[in-house]
């Protein structure tokens, strides 16, 4: 039988740190900042999930979910709410509201809020290091300011120009209503 794993209060909402079963609201779970990276909930504690990592990011227009990349695992993206751009080997497409994406292994791709007001994206991708990871240099990317000005396969380097992230607490009204 697997246990339920217990939930921490921390400053800036609720996390689990050990293995097991656990239920958390989103609204309660601990939340991450960073700039021009919108806000996002990866729901872990101080160990991250073994095989799936997941998350929910509010993007305001212009804030993307990282760097245009590509990487050796699958990744799946739904919009929530609000628009975006993605972009993908270097096209452009729009995203709305309930808009899904799967992104196969070896996809150049980023995804940025757009429109008047923000989005909110649900991410999946499945977990296997960080090693394979391209960050290449696309003009497409670059009109978004989202991509590298030279390829790099070190995240260090692709987000260099950026302050670390950092934890705060769910801002009431950044999820859509229930």
């Amino acid at each position: 039988m697997v246990p339920e794993a217990g939930l921490r209060e921390t400053p800036h909402g609720l996390v689990a740190d050990v293995e097991g079963w656990f239920v958390v609201n989103a609204r309660e779970a601990r939340w991450r900042e960073w700039d021009r990276l919108g806000t996002y909930c990866d729901f872990e504690g101080k160990r991250r999930f073994p095989q799936l990592g997941i998350n929910i990011s509010v993007l305001q227009p212009g804030e993307s979910l990282g760097r245009y990349h590509r990487e050796n695992h699958q990744e799946d993206f739904l919009v929530l709410s609000g628009s975006c751009v993605l972009i993908v080997e270097d096209e452009e497409r729009k995203l709305q509201e309930w808009d899904f994406f799967h992104c196969p292994p070896q996809t150049d791709h980023m995804i940025v809020g757009a429109g008047d007001g923000p989005a909110v994206v649900l991410a999946v991708g499945a977990r296997g290091g960080r090693k394979g990871v391209v960050y290449p240099v696309s003009k497409v990317a670059a009109k978004h300011g989202v991509s590298v000005k030279k390829e790099t396969t070190k995240p260090a380097e692709a987000y260099a120009d950026l302050p670390h992230s950092r934890r705060v607490a769910y801002r009431e009204g950044s999820l859509p209503d229930r």
